[in-house]
């Protein structure tokens, strides 16, 4: 699909090469980037677009996608991750150069499973879209425009056919004609007139059909890169950096050395009620219930106990008390799995200091198999058995219906969200909900009055007081390098958890 400018010389557009390389801020992203870039480059771009996409995919359920407050809050995201955001501007090279290039490293890492695709596709087209509102006003389009003679005798089909539309309006209004098989959407809503193989499309509904477009080209797209990963997986440099975009995570990442100390044991059972997510208040029931959980559990939850404050040896008290419980004894514990909890908190094999499973890690790897409990409910479990939960948990009817719409339209994080805002009792959160952590951090502070808990428990139940300005996680961290530490150091840390 082509577009011309309506008035190119009052526009001073980009010089040069520049001018034709990117000669207007809307990209259909036809042709890949041949320029070299820098690794730094490379990993940096993908990083802000996905930041973008996943602000996208929350802006789209929380505002409605037409109104100035989302078209506002849009925009001002766009400008502080420094992407396109007006129809044609004189200076906005570098904008469309970040947008182009990280368009395609984010296709290269969304092509390789079905959800990805399916993910990516919807953000990005929803992005499109937002832009294209503005572009239209600017350009001429490739097809044909009706003359006012064939209007003027088309004008009572026009009106009968195109909703909203009087007799006076058709009369104002521009239309195209478009091959029906351009517009199959429009014409099933029976929003458009047809003659003759010819769908009649109103300007204010041209949009839809050059998503449309859109939409099957990035599609078809995205399966035939899927295909070129053989030829990149080779590549040592990027496929890394690949992998770790696809189930990347960009907040803070809950290290345990900015809470340790603040909770204790007697405290964790009435903490999963009003402050765990529903992943981890699962995880824990499930605990509590068959005093064991598989390696895939005791890696999840054990990371988040870490993250919300538990020690290293309460972590062995906590463990090791509800185990003996069950089918281990002391002797079994120490001897096959002391030694992984130790190994989890950095004080065994390479010392490594892991960092709890963000949301993205739980959705998108190691699903649970019948007997497991980990994993996100949201996305793993049947929608029915998610509603009893949620009626279990005494979540009004009309809440649950909001959640299930949400996962229904794979909106997981989203539905977590909502779960937030329902236990709690607010009608909005206020923050994109992106880690178990976040949860209990955000959940902690709205029950403490704006402040995280002030008092740190030792091992008996016993507090003494913190200072009230004690420090609190960094939300302005960025995403965890991709090198080591969110995905090639857990393989070492799974290898210690297989024991069942």
């Amino acid at each position: 699909m082509e577009f011309s400018s309506r008035a190119r010389q009052r526009h001073a557009r980009l010089a040069g090469d520049r001018r034709e390389q990117y000669p207007h801020s809307l990209q259909f992203y036809l042709e890949p980037p041949t320029e070299s870039i820098s690794l730094v480059e490379f990993e940096s771009f993908a990083i802000d677009r996905l930041r973008l996409l996943k602000v996208v995919e929350n802006f789209g359920v929380s505002y409605v996608r037409s109104s100035d407050e989302y078209k506002t809050k849009l925009e001002f995201e766009l400008r502080k991750l420094k992407f396109p955001y007006r129809a044609l501007a004189e200076d906005d090279y570098e904008a469309r150069r970040k947008d182009h290039i990280s368009h395609f490293i984010l296709r290269l890492a969304y092509c390789q499973s079905e959800d990805l695709r399916r993910w990516f596709l919807q953000q990005d087209n929803e992005l499109t879209e937002n832009l294209m509102q503005k572009f239209l006003e600017h350009v001429n389009l490739s097809f044909e425009a009706i003359g006012e003679d064939l209007k003027n005798q088309l004008a009572d089909e026009l009106s009968a056919s195109t909703p909203g539309f009087t007799l006076p309006k058709v009369k104002e209004q521009m239309f195209y004609k478009v091959g029906l098989a351009d517009a199959v959407d429009l014409f099933r809503a029976r929003r458009v007139f047809i003659k003759d193989g010819f769908a009649y499309v109103p300007f204010k509904e041209i949009d839809v059909i050059v998503l449309n477009n859109y939409r099957t080209k990035l599609s078809k797209a995205l399966a035939l890169t899927a295909r070129s990963l053989p030829s990149i997986q080779s590549d040592e440099r990027l496929q890394p950096l690949l992998n770790h975009l696809s189930h990347s995570y960009v907040g803070p990442d809950y290290s345990v050395q900015k809470n340790t100390g603040k909770i204790s044991l007697e405290q964790i059972d009435a903490l999963s009620v009003k402050s765990f997510p529903l992943c981890m208040r699962q995880l824990h029931r499930a605990l509590r219930e068959s005093h064991h959980l598989r390696h895939g559990g005791r890696m999840q939850y054990g990371l988040f106990l870490k993250g919300i404050g538990l020690t290293l040896e309460q972590a062995l008290e906590f463990w090791k008390k509800e185990f003996i419980r069950g089918k281990v004894d002391a002797d079994k514990f120490d001897k096959g799995y002391a030694y992984s909890i130790r190994h989890s908190y950095g004080k065994e094999g390479k010392r490594t200091d892991y960092t709890p499973y963000s949301c993205m890690k739980i959705i998108m790897s190691n699903p649970p198999s019948q007997g497991d409990y980990h994993g996100c409910p949201f996305r793993h479990s049947d929608p029915e058995l998610l509603k009893q939960k949620l009626q279990s948990y005494k979540i009004p009817p009309s809440g649950i219906a909001q959640v299930l719409e949400l996962v229904k339209g794979m909106h997981y994080q989203l539905a977590c969200q909502k779960y937030f805002e329902l236990t709690h009792d607010v009608d909005d959160i206020g923050f994109s909900l992106n880690h178990p952590n976040q949860y209990f951090t955000e959940s902690q502070k709205l029950l403490n009055g704006g402040r995280e808990p002030k008092k740190e428990f030792n091992n008996s139940g016993n507090f003494q007081q913190k200072n009230n300005s004690q420090e609190s996680i960094n939300s302005s961290s960025t995403l965890t390098p991709s090198n080591e530490k969110a995905d090639t150091e857990l393989e070492g840390l799974e290898a210690y958890f297989t024991e069942d």
